[in-house]
């Protein structure tokens, strides 16, 4: 048998990946920026069960969600929760990423110790404040203090001024998201900028107009070659199986859209996501909901390779005349077969487009039954498993410590 050549530019990375969070994205984005292509593995549900506690979601629910990630290559599904040498050379990667912290394995030994003394293992930096055990955390709690408060018209300029030359302020608009935003809104190299981020701002007591605030700029290539855009809005809460694969399908309808051109000119048709503020998901859902912070819930759908640029603050109901403030000739507005009240308040937030004839509806698909509230269900129903999983990260988070401590006297 002929060995595979290994290539020190494709970049190997492992992990459960239970819930498509900002975090598992942020750590593919800085391994796919130290190489040409990326290669992840997903660990299999019995392994996870095995070393960490159950999944919230299900083998193939992670492989979609990691195959969606616009920096990943290919996705390889049950990669053993100990990274082997073996199975990285069968995929021609020399170096696994991770990130700055111990992981460890049901016998509290390190994942990566084989690679680690093999000289195969470099490190990114862990993003901080998020992780499925926090998630898992917000739901058995019922904690709303992740939420974000509106930013409203009179208010954005003074805090992207801010925000732009290091101030700290509250909301959406910080040094630290515009600097996330800039990061995922990077091409499939995630290196060279490409996907824009706006924001959608009203004036107190206003819903019917609006201003449009650009907070990263696109690429001009890339708004040059994508002038037509369908629309598509929501809360995005989780960003789950189902939210991915109405992406993809819209995708798809987006190149079946597109006509042939001739001439030389690449004209494409793009997604722009519309996610609605926390303030606006909570007055519909209630409760704790959204699950995810307005930040969290946008840099998930930034990362996703179907979506071309975003709107925070999306209004609920998308007029006429927050259409025509977008930068693009919107060709269609689409929404998935999730069902939404109609009769409430709101009404409709669908109506004004449906006369208009630009709206239309994406079909069932396989993970049309999946929301953000039976993912929830799949914790509480089973609380007394995920609470022994949150006790279990914290025995192991201890062990993770002092291996983390021998490490730094180990380099120092």
């Amino acid at each position: 048998m002929v060995s595979p050549e290994i290539h020190k530019d494709r970049i190997w990375i492992d992990g459960c990946f239970d819930f498509a969070h900002h975090g598992h994205a942020g750590a593919m984005l800085q391994a796919r920026q130290l190489g040409n292509s990326l290669y992840v593995g997903v660990h299999s549900d019995e392994e996870i069960l095995e070393n960490k506690g159950p999944v919230v979601m299900t083998l193939p629910e992670r492989i979609l969600a990691v195959e969606a990630c616009k920096w990943a290559t290919h996705a390889v599904p049950s990669a053993p929760y100990v990274t082997s040498p073996n199975v990285m050379d069968h995929y021609g990667c020399f170096y696994v990423v991770h990130g700055d912290d111990i992981t460890t394995d049901a016998n509290g030994e390190d994942c990566y110790r084989v690679v680690k003394d093999a000289g195969r293992f470099l490190v990114v930096k862990r993003t901080p404040n998020i992780s499925t055990t926090d998630l898992v955390g917000r739901m058995l709690l019922c904690t709303k203090n992740h939420h974000i408060k509106t930013v409203r018209s009179e208010n954005v300029e003074a805090a992207l001024a801010n925000a732009k030359v290091g101030k700290q302020t509250e909301g959406i608009i910080t040094p630290h998201t515009l600097e996330k935003f800039s990061e995922y809104a990077t091409a499939e190299d995630g290196k060279h900028p490409r996907d824009g981020v706006y924001i959608w701002t009203t004036s107190s007591g206003e819903t019917d107009t609006g201003m449009l605030t650009t907070l990263v700029e696109p690429s001009p290539k890339f708004m040059q070659s994508h002038k037509r855009m369908i629309y598509v809005d929501g809360g995005f809460d989780l960003f789950f199986a189902g939210h991915i694969e109405f992406l993809r399908l819209v995708s798809q309808c987006a190149a079946s859209l597109c006509p042939a051109t001739t001439d030389d000119t690449e004209t494409e048709i793009g997604i722009i996501v519309g996610i609605h503020s926390d303030a606006t998901v909570n007055t519909f859902k209630r409760l704790n909901y959204p699950i995810m912070s307005l930040f969290e819930r946008a840099l998930c759908v930034l990362q996703c390779k179907f979506v071309s640029h975003v709107v925070l603050q999306a209004p609920y109901c998308p007029t006429q005349s927050f259409l025509d403030a977008l930068p693009w000739d919107i060709v269609a507005v689409m929404h998935g077969p999730t069902l939404f009240d109609t009769q409430g308040e709101a009404g409709d937030p669908y109506a004004e487009v449906k006369r208009t004839g630009l709206y239309k509806e994406i079909g069932e698909h396989l993970y049309k039954d999946i929301s953000t509230e039976k993912i929830v269900e799949r914790v509480t129903r089973n609380r007394g498993v995920y609470e022994e999983r949150q006790r279990r990260k914290g025995w192991k988070s201890d062990i993770e410590s002092q291996l983390r401590k021998q490490e730094d006297a180990k380099s120092s």
